[in-house]
């Protein structure tokens, strides 16, 4: 039996909300790994992938001295909240 392929990599990062004024950052490698199995009777193909988180890291910003959870307000509503 012989094994032969290709390794294919990429860099991905993404941003997710992690609460007020708070944001993870994460970085990640993508693998996928094309392989070919030889064998006496066949040649077998397969995709491996698989993601590696790399750093993660938390970006903190200035918290507001108020904080207004307006979803679900109809736009009208929203006046009466200003005054």
């Amino acid at each position: 039996m012989s094994i032969s392929g290709t390794v294919l990599t990429k860099v991905r990062s993404e941003f997710e909300a992690a609460g007020i004024n708070q944001t993870i950052h994460r970085l990640y490698l993508d693998v996928t790994c094309n392989v070919n199995i030889l064998t006496p009777y066949d040649v077998v193909e397969d995709s491996i992938s698989n993601e590696i988180v790399l750093i993660e890291n938390i970006i903190v910003g200035v918290v507001p001295s108020t904080y207004y959870n307006l979803e679900g307000m109809e736009k009208e509503n929203l006046v009466d909240i200003i005054e």
